[in-house]
């Protein structure tokens, strides 16, 4: 781990609205689980950032509705840094992150306890289905807190990524509150989804329409898997490191 890394994750050890539990595994149930609202003091909706990176959706919903309170959670603790001490330093009481893996989400929050999932430009995972954010594989965690019918925006660069989850949609029958392939010129571009982060203007930068669909996740009801065939995204490798070689936009 690099020198910056390390003075990054000692400096927010110290940050009073940090949580950082990396290994989640067995043991007691986290302190939180079921009592957020006595950390944050009150009993506003609970707006949760999966994958949130450095923050940015976090701290700027926050911004924006200082009526709900909004935790971004990852488990890339020296990217957080940057919303942690952006949102410490600016003195917002209604935020939190929480360091740790996806696929534990379900072991810090009580039932009914998160009113909305905002997914931000998250891996597509075009290989393996059950590691996809919006899989039946995910889709059954975040049942276990959201309240019902729920809400769950996703925000992405790729078209694999949300002709899936629409596909997903579809195949389940959930209700949809919004959907499409170019955000930007469309009806849903007003100034919570225009929120962008460093990926998204990378992505923005090569000529890459974003894509982005809201729909709400009832409790009852088995879910499935989409039966589709979907192509893969033509400009990056399975590996979301290994890009390729787009030219930036003039």
């Amino acid at each position: 781990m690099g020198k910056g890394k390390l003075v990054k994750f000692a400096e927010m050890a110290g940050f009073p609205h940090v949580f950082q539990c990396a290994d989640a595994v067995g043991g007691a149930p986290f302190a939180l689980q079921g009592t957020w609202g006595s950390f944050f003091g009150n009993d506003r909706p609970i707006v949760l950032e999966l994958g949130c990176g450095r923050g940015e959706y976090t701290v700027g919903l926050a911004r924006l509705f200082p009526e709900k309170n909004f935790i971004g959670t990852d488990i890339k603790g020296a990217r957080m840094w940057t919303g942690a001490k952006e949102s410490l330093e600016a003195g917002m009481k209604n935020v939190a992150f929480l360091r740790t893996r996806i696929e534990f989400i379900d072991r810090f929050f009580a039932p009914g306890e998160v009113s909305e999932i905002w997914l931000t430009f998250p891996d597509p995972q075009m290989k393996k289905a059950t590691k996809r954010m919006t899989s039946t594989f995910f889709l059954e965690r975040y049942r276990h807190f959201l309240v019902p019918d729920g809400l769950i925006h996703l925000k992405t660069d790729s078209l694999f990524l949300f002709t899936y989850t629409h596909c997903m949609v579809q195949a389940n029958g959930l209700p949809v509150e919004a959907l499409t392939a170019d955000l930007y010129h469309s009806p849903w571009a007003d100034v919570v989804r225009s929120i962008r982060t460093y990926y998204e203007r990378q992505w923005m930068d090569r000529g890459i329409d974003i894509k982005y669909i809201a729909f709400r996740l009832p409790q009852a009801g088995e879910l499935k898997e989409p039966d589709v065939e979907i192509p893969l995204d033509e400009y990056r490798s399975y590996n979301r490191g290994k890009r390729s070689g787009l030219q930036t936009a003039k």
